[in-house]
């Protein structure tokens, strides 16, 4: 395959004329621009090249005995075998590539489209030396093949060949020189050579028309009678040129949406008629299958899938950038190790503004349950690059904010309102545009599901992905179930703080990136405006113009304030109430050296709005025994030791009576597992706060 800069200085002022000359509409153009890509890339122009498969056999160019070639003299009375070298044993080099002419089939039995065919690895002689001898018995004497002859003005070539083939002291010639000329096993190009006129040279297949024409119709015959159908070809319209011609319509496709084997997708379908439906050209249905070698670069397997993620520009693309595609897709090719989201990025960095916005992305989700049934669980022609950077970008402002980092001026010596490690990465602050891409930001959020098992159309991992990469809006309820589903889906009842942490991230970053809906019953659904904590000015400055610690009354506050669905009183009252149950656990946990606390009392697994009006008197009442039991000991608290957050929920509650609450049973848990998380990550001392009666207090300092 030509580099980049190959391509460019080849078709340098052509590549224009080589194009389509149709806009990119659909995922066939893509296909087919990626084929025509490909076939200008390793076979070249001409009328054979999209038939030929020259990169077939790249592994071969330079090595010793790899190219196995029977000589046919047509010059005499009867045609016959090279008298002094009726076999020639060579080295396959860059100058043989096109001479071959090389059209593999790929199917395990059978031979190659082409009279020159491929062997296995490492085949001894013996099996070398027939396939030699099928060159002349098997390939020339093919029905197809011999269909092309009848009709060909050079049609005598193949069947001379055939001739030759039915000769057995022939074939013993060819059998004895083959495995003379070979020093043992090896893998190799096995071909013929014809000399036609007596003063002529010996030509190589690629220069002899008709052996072109017999492996064009070789490769076109599996077209049309692929699977049920005996021969599915008729005059249409072409779905990729817009042109009358014939047509088949079982064409060979990368993601094999049109087969004969998925018959139950097309109820009535007879196969035979498939090109009524699925009309393709004979020569853009082989260009199709061209582009298997970019399509496999532009994909990647997650979750038990295969996302596909393919580059184009809308509209006729300019030379420019099919340039730029090739490059982008070229170096796809060679890299094996990166998600191709990632290399692609990489490849086109800031080309979108370049274009004038005109770069996007087929984006597929895939599951292969067998060889030929493949189940697309989500697409779009209009995912952009944009879209899986902007999440990542949003997720590193919200982890790099004060609600996460200690570091930041507004917690001053305080724990902030979420916790983070550095070996949790989605509370950390790092670069997650990979993690995005590559579906890992779901996996440590989203419900695990049987890795024994395929993934199943509903498998909100694969929906919720393919959305964040073609751009579309999840509806925010659809997040929430499934985080609460991954929370109670743990062997114990211990509170996983940073999964909520990393939840609660995710779920502001996607909101802040515009791809949260908060009705998706709304004919156009209003997209959550999720909070931007690295902006949020505090209440309090220095008198230097500095930034304040908040005290923790601030703290709860800004918190409440900034953080997108606490605006709504019931689900403010279960954060409120989780914070409570977290704080007051912390405290019996770290005072009391309690092994049950009010965390394991009341877990998230049995919150439901019937319990949380018991449980907020409950735990109120914990509070306030704790608090006195503080003052008799001689500490300075003078009031109750978690005022800011009891006053807060008598306040909430008072306004909405939770037996009449409307929020779903996920929402509640949710919101009650990050108040617990904030509660539980709330590490300072009584005494910090403890300066008058308006202070308020935090527990004790516990382990974690």
């Amino acid at each position: 395959m030509l580099s980049p800069e190959e391509f460019y200085d080849e078709y340098e002022g052509e590549l224009a004329a080589k194009l389509p000359e149709r806009p990119i509409s659909s995922l066939r153009d893509i296909q087919h621009l990626y084929g025509r890509l490909y076939t200008l890339a390793t076979a070249g122009g001409g009328d054979y090249a999209a038939y030929l498969t020259p990169d077939q056999a790249n592994d071969l160019i330079g090595t010793e005995e790899s190219v196995i070639v029977v000589r046919v003299d047509l010059t005499g009375s009867q045609p016959a075998l090279d008298t002094e070298k009726p076999v020639d044993v060579t080295q396959y080099t860059d100058d043989h590539v096109p001479k071959v002419a090389h059209c593999k089939y790929s199917a395990a039995a059978g031979i190659d489209h082409s009279v020159t065919h491929r062997s296995g690895r490492n085949s001894d002689p013996e099996k070398l030396a027939r396939y030699a001898c099928e060159r002349l018995t098997k390939w020339a004497t093919d029905d197809v093949v011999q269909s092309v002859a009848d009709d060909h003005p050079d049609g005598d070539v193949v069947r001379e060949l055939a001739t030759v083939g039915e000769d057995e002291d022939a074939l013993d010639r060819i059998r004895a020189a083959v495995q003379t000329g070979l020093g043992g096993s090896t893998t190799a190009l096995l071909t013929v050579q014809v000399r036609r006129a007596a003063d002529g040279e010996y030509e190589w297949p690629g220069e002899i028309p008709v052996f072109n024409e017999a492996m064009r119709a070789r490769k076109l015959s599996k077209l049309v009678s692929k699977g049920q159908a005996t021969n599915s070809a008729g005059e249409a319209t072409d779905l990729v040129s817009g042109e009358r011609t014939r047509t088949v319509g079982t064409a060979e496709d990368p993601l094999n949406y049109f087969l004969g084997k998925q018959m139950e997708k097309f109820p009535g379908l007879d196969p035979d008629e498939a090109w009524r439906s699925h009309p393709i050209s004979e020569d853009g249905a082989v260009t199709l299958m061209n582009a298997e070698e970019f399509v496999d670069a532009c994909s990647y397997r997650t979750f038990n899938a295969d996302v596909y993620y393919f580059p184009y520009f809308l509209g006729r693309p300019t030379p420019e950038e099919t340039a730029n595609l090739y490059a982008a897709l070229y170096r796809v090719t060679q890299d094996d190790d990166m998600n191709p989201v990632q290399a692609l990025y990489d490849e086109f960095g800031d080309h979108e503004a370049a274009s004038e916005g005109r770069l996007r992305f087929y984006v597929a989700a895939v599951m292969k349950h067998q060889m030929s049934r493949f189940d697309v669980y989500g697409e779009t022609l209009n995912g952009r690059i944009h879209y899986p950077t902007e999440v990542g970008q949003q997720h590193e402002h919200v982890t790099g904010s004060w609600v996460f980092d200690e570091g930041d001026a507004r917690n001053g010596d305080r724990t902030p309102p979420m916790p983070s490690h550095q070996e949790w990465d989605p509370t950390t602050y790092q670069q997650f545009r990979e993690m995005v891409a590559s579906g890992a930001y779901l996996y440590r959020t989203f419900p695990f599901t049987d890795e024994d098992t395929d993934a199943t159309v509903d498998d909100e991992r694969i929906d919720v992905h393919v959305s964040i990469l073609a751009g579309d809006p999840v509806p925010r309820n659809q997040l929430v179930s499934a985080y609460v589903e991954r929370l109670l889906d743990r062997d114990g009842d211990e509170v996983p703080e940073l999964l909520i942490a990393s939840q609660f991230a995710q779920l502001c970053a996607l909101g802040n990136a515009g791809l949260v809906t908060t009705d998706p019953s709304e004919t156009e659904p209003t997209r959550l405006d999720g909070p931007d904590y690295d902006t949020m000015e505090p209440e309090h400055a220095r008198t230097d113009g500095g930034t304040a610690a908040l005290d923790r009354t601030e703290k709860l506050e800004s918190f409440i304030e900034q953080t997108d669905g606490l605006d709504d009183p019931e689900r403010k009252g279960a954060f409120l109430l989780g914070t409570l149950v977290g704080q007051v656990g912390t405290y019996q946990q770290g005072y009391h050296d309690r092994s049950t606390t009010v965390i394991d009392q009341y877990p998230i697994k049995s919150m439901t709005k019937t319990k949380i009006k018991r449980i907020t008197q409950e735990v109120i009442d914990k509070d306030v025994v704790y608090s006195r039991e503080m003052a008799k000991k001689g500490s300075e608290i003078n009031s109750t030791m978690y005022k800011e957050v009891t006053n807060a929920i008598v306040e909430t509650m008072a306004e909405s009576d939770p037996s009449g609450w409307e929020i779903s049973t996920d929402d509640l848990r949710f919101y009650y597992a990050l108040g617990l998380t904030y509660g539980m990550n709330d590490r300072s001392t009584n005494e910090d706060d403890a300066t008058d009666d308006e202070t308020t207090h935090e527990s004790p300092e516990t382990n974690e």
